[in-house]
């Protein structure tokens, strides 16, 4: 069966069609995004305005053309913080059902934490033990922990790199003291989770997922994608200190030069990275690994979960 995930997050729409049957790895057949930064197109009252959801519809009228060409049979939408916190997230969603037919389902962070983790605890098996899963997005920052495949802890924090770059560090190369009120605004939101999470005891494996995640280990010397999805990609914390102070000092146009690192995203990698040294210095992570799947193919594992379990006629 030819699946269809489009994932209106808070950086991009992003259509992913994958070959799926339950009991089988989802193959992926073709990906097709447009970055949107709705998370960045809010207005001041917090509401999308008219031009951000003309664009969002044209966006996903784009991507609906594209899952009709790749004969996607079952399409799954849905849309992350950036809706989900938008004070006009009814108007929005309604307007997009109107014009595209397209009925987004809104996730809330918890579920954004637990569908990750499952796709990590699918990736890598029972036999990683106790996970922690950390993910980056443009509006959010989660975490899940546990040993099953439904996690014993999740929580969704508003740590997007997008949306801390928006509000915390304006223009091309923000000024020490605006990088340090980010750096412990960061560290005091995630410091009221870590003891929910150190009751629960040590992980085994730490993995995580994201864009941000991805390029910040591939500038750190982690092997870029041309060598493969099944190549093992490790982050480092002595690494990723010595690297923050490097991003601080550069434009997004040079960050934009370094290996693995989009234009797109340039902007955003010094929040992304703060984010990623607090969460991994609070939690005392010396290293974790990159894993492959995230989000979207916890999306697409949840809904063949739900076939396999459906009765046969």
């Amino acid at each position: 069966m030819r699946l269809g995930v489009l994932d209106v997050g808070s950086n991009t729409v992003h259509l992913l069609v994958v070959d799926a049957h339950p009991g089988a790895h989802p193959l992926p057949a073709h990906s097709h995004k447009a970055e949107l930064r709705l998370a960045q197109l809010l207005d001041g009252d917090g509401a999308i305005g008219p031009e951000g959801v003309d664009r969002l519809i044209s966006v996903i009228d784009r991507a609906l053309q594209a899952a009709e060409d790749k004969g996607v049979e079952d399409l799954l939408p849905f849309a992350t913080s950036a809706v989900r916190e938008a004070t006009n997230a009814d108007e929005v969603l309604a307007r997009v059902q109107d014009e595209t037919g397209v009925r987004l389902q809104v996730l809330t962070g918890a579920e954004e934490a637990r569908l990750t983790f499952l796709a990590a605890r699918r990736w890598y098996g029972w036999s990683a033990g106790k996970l922690l899963v950390l993910d980056i997005g443009g509006g959010s920052l989660e975490i899940a922990f546990g040993m099953d495949e439904e996690p014993d802890a999740a929580v969704s924090l508003p740590l997007g790199a997008g949306r801390l770059t928006a509000g915390w560090l304006p223009g091309d190369r923000p000024g020490p003291e605006e990088i340090r009120a980010l750096r412990r605004h960061v560290r005091a939101q995630i410091a009221r989770t870590v003891g929910e999470f150190s009751r629960l005891g040590m992980p085994d494996h730490v993995v995580a997922t994201s864009k941000t995640f991805k390029q910040l280990a591939r500038i750190a010397g982690a092997a870029g994608s041309d060598e493969g999805r099944y190549v093992q990609r490790e982050l480092k914390r002595e690494s990723l200190e010595a690297w923050v102070p490097r991003l601080a000092a550069m434009t997004p146009e040079q960050r934009a030069e370094l290996p693995g690192v989009s234009a797109g995203r340039a902007g955003q990698l010094l929040a992304g990275a703060l984010v990623a040294e607090g969460a991994m210095d609070l939690f005392g992570v010396e290293a974790l690994e990159i894993c492959p799947w995230a989000l979207r193919e916890g999306v697409i594992l949840r809904r063949l979960d739900h076939m396999d379990a459906e009765p046969t006629p």
